[in-house]
């Protein structure tokens, strides 16, 4: 079992603290004119930042834009060489308003989608990221899957992404990330998944901790899904019904094995290094000062950033079929 960084593949026990879903670069025309608060095309940034994760004890960061999106594989593979940080990067697609002017990221059919997530696992990410007719493979590949809808019904286009997923999935065996769109709908992609046949422990839905219903929670986790609480950022410490509450309450139901963490911290105001607040470095610092403070311990803590990432991004590169 490996994981598969943009370095190359490692031991799951090397990776160490893993922040499960950030954007470290977010760099495309779409972004830089209608995304501006979320535009991270530096690398220099992006170091500073990523630094100030490792000194707080951050071992490994999983980007989480997929194709065409303003994902850019070889300064993904920079910012690791330069802070010593695993960097993994992430193939498949995200919702619609990211592919203005990529027919092809909206229309293609599944097979069709499922050879270039299988080709960014096993052969190498394009260096232009599918955004041009020339498709030249780096040797920075891709270690997860990514699906997304935007709705809580999934439309025609977000089942054939899901379908295409599960494929590249069993071709490689590479885990899949969902992001859920404010959280919600999730259940929905849990019943897409089951109905495409798809293992749930091998798929963990992000964005869920902005619905802050411990039933609902309850009800996802149940079914063997694992899911990534990410709002933690945006919250002040004492706040009452955050997500360090409702992460004690799924400890208390019995679901620690099942939940991992990270920030989603794709906007400018929230980088130290670009002035903001309060910086990545906080998930791994003064956030689990806030889990302790809800009666969350070391080893409940080890689990979520340690244990349940290196188990679920572990995969044979041989496939599952």
């Amino acid at each position: 079992m490996i994981v598969r960084t943009v370095l190359g593949d490692v031991d799951p026990a090397t990776l160490g603290a893993t922040y499960m879903h950030e954007h470290l670069i977010l760099d495309s025309p779409l972004i830089a004119e209608q995304m501006a608060h979320i535009h991270l095309p530096s690398v220099e940034d992006a170091v500073a930042e990523v630094e100030m994760v490792r000194a707080a004890g951050g071992g490994t960061i999983v980007d989480t834009m997929p194709c065409a999106g303003g994902r850019h594989p070889l300064r993904l593979a920079e910012i690791s060489r330069r802070t010593g940080v695993h960097v993994l990067a992430m193939t498949g697609l995200h919702t619609e308003k990211y592919y203005a002017g990529h027919r092809w990221a909206l229309e293609a059919d599944v097979a069709e989608l499922a050879d270039l997530f299988v080709a960014d696992i096993s052969d190498g990410i394009d260096e232009f990221d599918y955004t041009g007719p020339v498709v030249r493979r780096t040797s920075v590949k891709a270690g997860i899957i990514k699906v997304a809808t935007a709705a809580a019904t999934p439309n025609e286009r977000a089942r054939r992404l899901f379908a295409a997923a599960v494929a590249a999935h069993r071709a490689t065996g590479a885990p899949i990330l969902t992001h859920c769109e404010e959280g919600a709908g999730a259940m929905e992609q849990v019943d897409l998944f089951r109905e495409l046949g798809m293992d749930l422990s091998r798929v963990v839905i992000s964005h869920t901790d902005k619905v802050a219903d411990p039933r609902y929670h309850d009800a996802l986790l149940a079914t063997g899904v694992n899911l990534e609480y990410d709002q933690a950022l945006r919250q002040p410490p004492d706040t009452e019904m955050g997500t360090a509450w409702l992460l004690a309450e799924m400890v208390r139901d019995g679901f620690a094995d099942q939940i991992m963490l990270g920030t989603d911290g794709a906007r400018r105001s929230l980088w130290s290094s670009l002035d903001g607040s309060p910086g990545l470095a906080y998930l791994r610092g003064g956030f689990v000062e806030v889990l302790a403070n809800h009666g969350i311990d070391a080893a409940i803590i080890e689990k979520l950033f340690v244990t349940n990432p290196a188990r679920f991004l572990a995969f044979d590169p041989g496939g599952t079929s």
